[in-house]
């Protein structure tokens, strides 16, 4: 019996142990890399060698000196603030919709509202293209976001869509059975309880949009946003100017992060 169960403890530590192992090479695997591009941001020298020969702010220096660079990164935000803003807008109404009224051809609805995001970027691209040559609206950062919320939209509605379907229904109702207008319904009962996937929606579009490329290619006019920026001087390689910048974007990706997670954690008293 307690061979038996010797055998059993042995079993699952190497169980656990192989479990471990395989995570923690996974994180290894998707953590590195960043590790690697924050290294590189310091080195003191313009080639990407090992071991970098001393550590330096010269690039975080000419970083906040490159113009261009800097009018991609405010192109980048702006794109994705109002991409991802107008998605929201959109998508939560669709989801309300979706979740409250049965129309004819809601299954078909639904489908179509999902499509662009199923749909290669470079598709949405030249479809977007041909559309706006056709009613001959010149491109700009302003097409670059109509194009980009048409692609989020289903992130939004999925997200929003599937948090609907898990709140009861009789909230809405006994808020109305108390006098509440349908407006006030949703502002204090039914907006509190999609807060967290609305912001969760929200920062996904808004990551998906800063780093999308073949959208933004076929419909940004004279301006750039950083991955068009970046794409265009790939002919000389990764500079370590890029490597900063990515530092700071991993920067703020993590205070998003902690901001969302103070947001959305339950208040309790």
């Amino acid at each position: 019996m307690a061979r038996r169960s010797s055998r059993s403890l042995i079993s699952r530590y190497g169980a656990d142990t192989a479990f471990m192992t395989f995570v923690a090479l996974l994180m290894a695997f998707l953590y590195v890399p960043i590790w690697v591009l924050i290294t590189f941001s310091f080195s003191s020298s313009r080639s990407l060698t090992w071991p970098i020969p001393g550590f330096t702010l010269d690039w975080y220096r000419k970083l906040f000196a490159n113009a261009d660079l800097q009018t991609a990164v405010w192109n980048s935000f702006y794109v994705a603030t109002f991409a991802t803003l107008l998605a929201l807008m959109v998508g939560v109404a669709a989801a309300m919709a979706l979740h409250r009224y049965d129309f004819p051809g809601k299954t078909l609805f639904r489908r179509l509202i999902l499509l662009p995001i199923t749909l290669p970027g470079i598709v949405t691209g030249i479809s977007m293209l041909n559309m706006f040559s056709l009613f001959g609206f010149p491109l700009s950062l302003e097409t670059v976001i109509f194009g980009h919320a048409t692609a989020l939209l289903g992130v939004v509605v999925t997200q929003v869509y599937a948090r609907l379907q898990r709140l009861p229904r009789s909230l809405a109702e006994a808020s109305g059975d108390l006098g509440a207008t349908p407006l006030r319904t949703f502002l204090y009962v039914t907006l509190p309880n999609l807060r967290s996937a609305i912001i969760g929606a929200g920062l996904l579009s808004f990551v998906l949009s800063f780093d999308e490329i073949p959208v933004t290619f076929f419909l940004t006019g004279r301006d750039n946003t950083l991955p068009m920026y970046i794409y265009s001087t790939m002919r000389r390689g990764v500079t370590p100017e890029i490597n900063a910048v990515g530092t700071l974007i991993v920067l703020a990706s993590l205070v998003l992060i902690v901001i969302s997670v103070v947001v959305t954690r339950d208040k309790r008293s």
